[in-house]
């Protein structure tokens, strides 16, 4: 069954969707790393199918160039695949041409994505004086529709944070769903916890999903039972130590695999690992980090106005007070989001022993993501990366529930 993926980011949820029996088209994404995020990772997924990883484990271990890597196992099919463009405009008649020279007469089953988000989110409106009301973002479900209506697929998924439902009062939303039935689609939906799913953080989501009226279908009964009492440091343990600014792109285990990371396959089997990269931090953020850590142990959380006067820039004491958070290593992780590519101060590690933040893979796993998983672009990218996908695990499930129904029908 074939689906496209729109807004794609670097791929979790088409991560999730491919280990689940899908078969990705295109991917739409106007981001340039992103997209050789997608390119590199589709090229795993044809070296996998081949029994070919060793080639790829070559690329990771930096014993092939990525342009050698591309040019000698990627192929022009994977290459017109990842679409680097916005979505909208002028822009959807040259992306319909090369999606619909790759499909040739294979039927679009799926389309999958999420719009940027921005628009929606409590965070941005509060931050914009007119709360994000004249923000163009607020109607790309528009444009994701008019690729509903060129492919008329048997199903979408469309994912969203959780102020989608209350932006403007809630009106934004009743306007997508009425627009959505207008052209075709039966659809409900429901707010998803990304730990119900096996991710270790505490990620709300809502997940719309619409289907043709004219097929057999109906809203799937996802998997909401959490499965083990996993924790953060089921996550962290086996990683090597950091320090702060520790570049060295690939680096053994420290320790044997946990029980967690064995039941998700998030370790892969291989004996190292990449990307685990920790950003640099001046003594005056490792001193409030110290801080924040010893807070946290006697459990309390640091509020930016109990710092010492000699330690705060920030004039503005009432607004996003916990700007400096520790990761709850005992528990489940706070939401990752992309300003983690901005500065680690809200996902600092939790141990005294490394007082940093969190390193590209650390914040990859509590994504979900697998340890062969690499981000294109760099440290700053592959943060932002992370920050704005979705998690795989919680996609497979949902692309799991949709597969069955599709079989049937």
């Amino acid at each position: 069954m074939n689906f496209i993926d729109l807004f794609s980011g670097a791929g979790g949820l088409s991560e999730g969707f491919i280990k689940a029996g899908f078969n990705p088209i295109a991917h739409v994404e106007i981001d340039s790393n992103a997209c050789k995020t997608l390119e590199t990772r589709l090229t795993y997924h044809k070296l996998n199918e081949e029994n070919k990883l060793d080639y790829y484990h070559d690329y990771l271990l930096e014993k092939l160039s990525r342009e050698k890597f591309i040019s000698n196992f990627s192929n022009h099919e994977i290459s017109k695949s990842v679409i680097n463009s916005a979505i909208g405009g002028e822009n959807n008649t040259e992306i319909f041409k090369r999606i619909n020279e790759l499909a040739t007469d294979r039927e679009i089953d799926l389309i999958v994505g999420g719009p940027p988000c921005q628009a929606y989110s409590l965070i941005g409106r509060a931050r914009d004086k007119n709360k994000m009301r004249d923000d163009s973002r607020n109607y790309l479900y528009k444009e994701y529709a008019k690729f509903l209506k060129e492919y008329r697929p048997k199903v979408f998924v469309f994912e969203n944070v959780l102020g989608l439902i209350t932006a403007n009062n809630g009106k934004f939303f009743k306007n997508m769903k009425a627009y959505f039935k207008r052209i075709g689609y039966e659809l409900n939906y429901s707010i998803e916890t990304s730990s119900d799913y096996g991710v270790l953080q505490k990620r709300k989501r809502i997940i719309l999903i619409g289907w043709r009226k004219d097929i057999d279908f109906k809203f799937p009964e996802l998997n909401t039972e959490k499965e083990g009492d996993w924790t953060v440091n089921d996550l962290l343990t086996d990683l090597k130590i950091l320090k702060p600014g520790e570049q060295n792109n690939i680096t053994k285990y420290r320790d044997n695999t946990t029980d967690y990371l064995s039941k998700f396959d998030l370790r892969n089997g291989i004996d190292y690992v990449t990307q685990h990269i920790a950003r640099p931090h001046n003594n005056r953020d490792l001193e409030i980090y110290k801080i924040a850590i010893n807070k946290f142990e006697k459990g309390e959380r640091l509020k930016y106005p109990d710092l010492p006067e000699r330690l705060k820039t920030h004039n503005n004491q009432k607004s996003f007070v916990d700007r400096f958070k520790v990761v709850d290593g005992n528990g489940l992780s706070h939401t990752m989001v992309a300003h983690i590519a901005k500065d680690g101060h809200h996902y600092i590690y939790p141990d005294k022993k490394q007082v940093r933040s969190l390193s590209v893979r650390e914040a990859a796993r509590i994504q979900s993501f697998p340890d062969d998983f690499f981000f294109e672009g760099g440290r700053t990218a592959a943060f932002k990366q992370i920050g704005n996908a979705v998690p795989p695990l919680m996609a497979k499930e949902i692309a799991n529930k949709i597969h069955e129904q599709l079989i049937n029908e």
